[in-house]
């Protein structure tokens, strides 16, 4: 779906895209017991030159046409590592539409036989936005100076791959053909058997992984490499979404608004007759009485009756409520409720909710010695694109495909901030509650178990994140589910250390998220997991 509204009650002509979809004074004194240190040392480039690493990757004709310089970026002074980027098509047919890609491959011993995807939403929206901002080796995050190392990035971890998808989307060629969400899926498993046989990892397990519309994308895009019943290039082991569209609007936006506003009063900061007016029309039009019902663990309607509609007078609850609140705070961010002006410049144009481009300011992708630099075509970039998926055909995906690839993975982990207000972590475990997977409805239990990210040294300043207890986590029949804390629609930005401990959860290395143990990567932490177990003991 495309989210948008009009933000003319604050004075501002634009609108709200989904995507998908922070100073430092005196240094503070340790507060913490002494911790493992994280990652590459504080200032990895300073007062040396940068030298470019050795390969991983075994080269070959068809692969050295796309490797990236990974001291060439421009803007970045240090080595991003071994890289590949560029087109692939979809199909074998002549003048085939093309995919954009970026990969990276990983030096962890663990990370051999596997590769993980990124996708980001929109619909039409690019996933190098995941790349720069949430989860890549560089990341630059709006508002600050210039881009910097990431100790946070999942190429720690594992061999990533970001892709531009569906056709139409970022520098992907080609014109957008696709209506519903299988036929996207068809595409993009035609650009990934082109991909695996380019670059030989045949037989790899694969992890596939996104946020927002991808919510979308994932779930439709495993089942339909289950249903290819082909391991040599679809051997698909487990997924996870972030905050992700998985059920109708008026579930993930509607229903849980005005009880979301009551839990964080003071970020919305509405007056008391609004506020009543709220309560109001969210009993008359039905939400509320439908989320009594609907967010009881287990549940009790098998299954829930159908949501009420948004359509009738007074019932668009989520629009008027954020019309009211941009007078409050004419920055407020849907994507991160906390988020207060001035607005920060964006280096891909888009920070948080409200487009916003300084004069003279470019976008970095736009750029052409940037795109010169990663394989891409010359040629204007956008961060969300129109005209990609605007009328999916397709059903919600936790009303079709999504029971059915939590009972063939291994794991599913659907993860969630809670300062997220365009998708809200309610309507997503409504959505839970009413779906059925491996024999019974939704979680039989409310979850509660504390979700642990590990203590940590920071790498820097620049990329400080945070440890503890951060969030909440609960897993029944294969299904996981994870509210992070101060995080809004984007985890991995926002929390990037709670991101790299679910990914490690997601690909096995460790077994629980409740775990107290340190990271994977961390000098003296474990591996975790049966399997990373053996292989760490030489079995």
């Amino acid at each position: 779906m495309r989210f948008s509204a009009l933000l003319a009650v604050a004075g501002i002509a634009g609108s709200v895209a989904a995507r998908s979809p922070l100073h430092v004074g005196k240094m503070m004194q340790d507060r913490s017991p002494a911790r493992p240190r994280f990652g590459f040392p504080k200032n990895p480039t300073e007062g040396r030159k940068v030298e470019k690493r050795a390969t991983i990757l075994p080269q070959n004709a068809n692969t050295t046409k796309y490797a990236v310089d990974g001291t060439a970026l421009p803007d970045v002074d240090f080595d991003i590592g071994e890289s590949y980027a560029g087109l692939m098509p979809i199909s074998s047919a002549a003048n085939a539409s093309e995919l954009y890609f970026w990969y990276f491959p990983s030096s962890n011993p663990l990370a051999e036989d596997e590769i993980t995807i990124w996708l980001n939403g929109g619909p039409g929206c690019s996933s190098l936005e995941g790349f720069l901002q949430e989860n890549g080796p560089v990341l630059w995050q709006y508002g600050t100076f210039k881009p910097v190392q990431n100790p946070w990035t999942w190429v720690n971890l594992t061999n990533m791959v970001w892709v531009e998808q569906p056709v139409g989307t970022g520098f992907s060629q080609g014109t957008p053909t696709a209506t519903n969400e299988a036929e996207a899926a068809a595409q993009f498993l035609g650009f990934f058997k082109n991909f695996v046989d380019t670059f030989g990892l045949q037989n790899k397990k694969i992890y596939i992984t996104g946020e927002s519309y991808a919510g979308m994308y994932v779930p439709y895009i495993a089942d339909a490499m289950f249903n290819k019943k082909d391991k040599t290039h679809f051997d698909i082991q487990s997924i996870m979404i972030y905050d992700p569209s998985t059920s109708y609007d008026v579930v993930q936006q509607q229903i849980p608004a005005v009880p979301f506003v009551d839990a964080w009063a003071p970020l919305f900061n509405l007056n008391k007759t609004f506020t009543a007016d709220i309560h109001k029309r969210a009993k008359k039009c039905g939400y509320t009485d439908f989320l009594n019902q609907a967010l009881v663990f287990p549940p009790k309607h098998h299954p829930l009756p159908s949501p009420p509609s948004a359509s009738a007078p007074g019932c668009d609850l989520w629009d008027d409520i954020l019309n009211a609140v941009l007078l409050t705070n004419p920055c407020f961010d849907i994507y991160a409720i906390a988020t207060t002006c001035p607005l920060l410049w964006d280096v891909l144009g888009f920070p948080g909710s409200i487009p916003y481009q300084p004069e003279g300011a470019t976008i970095y992708f736009n750029r052409t010695e940037v795109q010169k630099a990663i394989n891409a075509p010359v040629q204007e970039w956008e961060e969300c694109s129109n005209g990609v998926l605007d009328t999916d055909t397709s059903p919600p995906s936790g009303l079709s495909v999504l029971p059915k690839v939590i009972e063939r993975t291994k794991r599913t982990v659907i993860v969630h901030g809670e300062l997220d207000y365009i998708l809200i972590a309610n309507g997503t475990l409504m959505m839970i509650q009413n779906m059925t997977w491996h024999g019974k409805q939704g979680f039989q239990s409310k979850p509660k178990d504390e979700f642990f990210v590990p203590y940590h040294d920071e790498a820097s300043l620049a990329t400080m994140a945070a440890s503890g207890i951060m969030g909440t986590t609960h897993t029944e029949r294969g299904l996981t589910w994870v509210e992070t804390r101060l995080s809004g629609h984007m985890v991995p930005q926002y929390q990037p250390s709670a991101a790299y401990r679910q990914l490690e959860f997601l690909l096995g290395r460790i077994d629980s998220l409740t775990e107290k143990g340190s990271f994977t990567t961390q000098p003296g932490g474990h591996y975790g997991g049966k399997e990373r177990r053996e292989i760490e003991a030489g079995a």
